[in-house]
């Protein structure tokens, strides 16, 4: 695990900006944001949405950056909550998503230690492992 540096806070605050301009209340249908940078520095951003199969924020804001040409990427946080105050974890399927489509990006997580930087595959071991 890695310390944050200025531009993951950076990335922080951008993420929950993004949550309070979206967060809905009334029908919780947008309460998690996400920012993901690229190597090149564009940040891109996403919110869940809820539907009969839904889409998390991760999948929302890689998907954006992914649409936009990009294939390299850096870090991503997701954040929760109206004021956008708490770092989320990526669930099961963003990790999966994660591991598959940015294997070397970092994920900020909150830990007993503080916030910390984590490999997304690192967030999935062993996965596809066949065992001998």
């Amino acid at each position: 695990m890695e310390d944050l540096i200025e531009k993951d806070f950076e990335l922080i605050d951008i993420a929950s900006e993004t949550i309070k301009r979206n967060y809905d209340k009334a029908n919780y249908r947008h309460t998690v944001a996400s920012a993901v940078r690229s190597k090149d520095g564009k940040i891109y951003t996403g919110v869940n949405v809820y539907s009969i199969h839904g889409a998390c924020a991760e999948m929302i804001a890689v998907g954006s950056a992914i649409t936009d040409g990009e294939r390299e990427f850096e870090c991503l946080v997701s954040v929760r909550g109206e004021e956008g105050d708490e770092i989320l974890p990526p669930c099961g399927n963003c990790r999966q998503f994660l591991s598959d489509y940015m294997p070397d990006c970092k994920v900020i997580i909150n830990t007993n230690n503080g916030l910390k930087k984590i490999t997304a595959s690192d967030m999935l071991p062993f996965a596809y492992y066949v065992p001998d």
